[in-house]
């Protein structure tokens, strides 16, 4: 990403911290006290999983289980603070910036983790691509109040010049040395973290990156978190910064996905009959797919090379393709005000078509469920007797020049990846 519209007083302010982290001898593994991000885990079977890995899994921080969300967040700061008083959780001695290491097979992702200096939209530094939702912003700001850390890092991208100099030239001189942690998560991902705290090279890489805007690829409603509770604080304080992996794209390029629907209330057969009454005349084209969930989403992936399409399913192994909305409905139920390249987005024709104006199903928790897992978004529909709604992802260039245009895309239309693992590194507001 270029550094157009850049504020004057510059790009990314990436602080080193004590990063907050596992005491290897005091837990299992590294790799059973850790978690995939808290919106991908799929409640409750991934959170009762998670927790039988190990009894300091950091899914009892970032997920608490308990019958209000006051209890909830309280229960997680009284486990932090066992964790640390235990020594199971302890500070690293110096400030530092994190390299980070994921591979997975032939992808292989590099980045820095550190603390970012938190900067307003307009300043254009860091760019949002999605909407959020204030019910899960007020849950992770109490949450994150009430422990005084930050659990998880965030994922942001830039783009680099492609020449491995600066933050680059730093990541790739300091792999070469032996990391402070290397663990394998279950799902076959290593992952390594080196620490960097050499003046000069810290120095390098805050040169470099004053010169760059990021994209917020995963995290909006943390993001949207953090700048509440650094308005809540008065500056200076730790709240100004929040925990971040930095990607330079140019250099490591992410794997765009899609998030799916699960329609908690809205059977399949209901969902059908709306799309096929006489009076939609034809809204969309409906096509049974009977094939295994792999070869219809291949199907999927060829409709929507062609506009917008979608598959549902939810029962009896059959899965339908929809397509080919017509073009006057389009019309009549998106709303026109926004750039051609937003009005054409699967996510944008879901949302205003298909749930508020067909199916009427309101944009509620209760109501709707962000699957990142097509097998398991399925699965559950068949389970609830719902509706899946599985997506096909939105390339990144579109991603990228609607964010630079200011336009903020539906929420959840996009999964970057691979995502952080979370447990790995910490931030305690109170040793930041």
């Amino acid at each position: 990403m270029n550094t157009t519209g850049l504020a004057a007083n510059g790009g990314l302010n990436l602080k080193p911290f004590r990063g907050l982290r596992y005491v290897p001898e005091r837990v299992g593994s590294l790799a059973a006290v850790t978690s995939p991000p808290y919106d991908v885990v799929v409640r409750p079977d991934g959170v009762h999983h998670l927790q039988s890995a190990d009894p300091h899994n950091i899914v009892r921080l970032i997920l608490p289980q308990a019958a209000t969300p006051e209890d909830r967040h309280r229960q997680a700061a009284s486990t932090l603070r066992d964790w640390i008083a235990e020594g199971v959780l302890a500070p690293d001695d110096r400030p530092a910036l994190y390299v980070y290491e994921q591979r997975d097979g032939e992808l292989l992702q590099r980045g820095l983790i550190g603390a970012l200096a938190l900067t307003p939209p307009e300043e254009g530094v860091v760019l949002p691509h999605e909407d959020v939702m204030a019910p899960i912003v007020e849950d992770r700001a109490a949450l994150m109040r009430t422990t005084a850390a930050n659990l998880d890092p965030l994922l942001l991208t830039y783009r680099g010049d492609g020449t491995g100099t600066g933050a680059t030239a730093v990541i790739e001189r300091t792999v070469r040395g032996a990391p402070l942690l290397a663990t394998t998560t279950e799902d076959g991902v290593d992952h390594r973290l080196w620490a960097v705290t050499d003046p000069a090279q810290l120095t390098e890489v805050a040169t470099d990156l004053a010169r760059h805007q990021a994209l917020i690829a995963d995290g909006h409603h943390r993001w949207a978190t953090y700048l509440r509770l650094r308005a809540e604080h008065p500056s200076p304080s730790p709240w100004d910064y929040g925990l971040v992996l930095l990607i330079d794209t140019a250099r490591y390029p992410l794997r765009v996905r899609a998030i799916h629907r699960l329609l908690n209330r809205l059977p399949l057969d209901d969902a059908l009959d709306a799309l096929t009454a006489p009076a939609m005349d034809r809204a969309f084209r409906v096509r049974t797919v009977d094939a295994p969930l792999p070869a219809a989403l291949d199907a999927l992936a060829e409709a929507a090379a062609l506009g917008n399409a979608y598959l549902l399913a939810g029962g009896a192994g059959r899965f339908h393709l929809l397509d080919r909305p017509a073009p006057g409905l389009l019309t009549r139920t998106v709303p026109q005000e926004y750039p051609p390249a937003w009005r054409a987005l699967d996510a944008t024709v879901l949302h205003a078509t298909l749930l508020e104006h067909l199916w009427k199903v309101p944009d509620t928790p209760e109501d709707i469920t962000y699957i990142h897992d097509a097998a398991a978004a399925v699965e559950q529909a068949e389970r609830r007797g719902g509706t899946a709604v599985l997506m096909h992802p939105v390339r990144e260039e579109v991603v990228r020049d609607l964010a630079r245009q200011g336009v903020t895309m539906p929420r959840k239309s996009t999964s970057f990846g691979p995502k952080p693992a979370t447990g790995l590194v910490l931030r305690s507001l109170d040793t930041a």
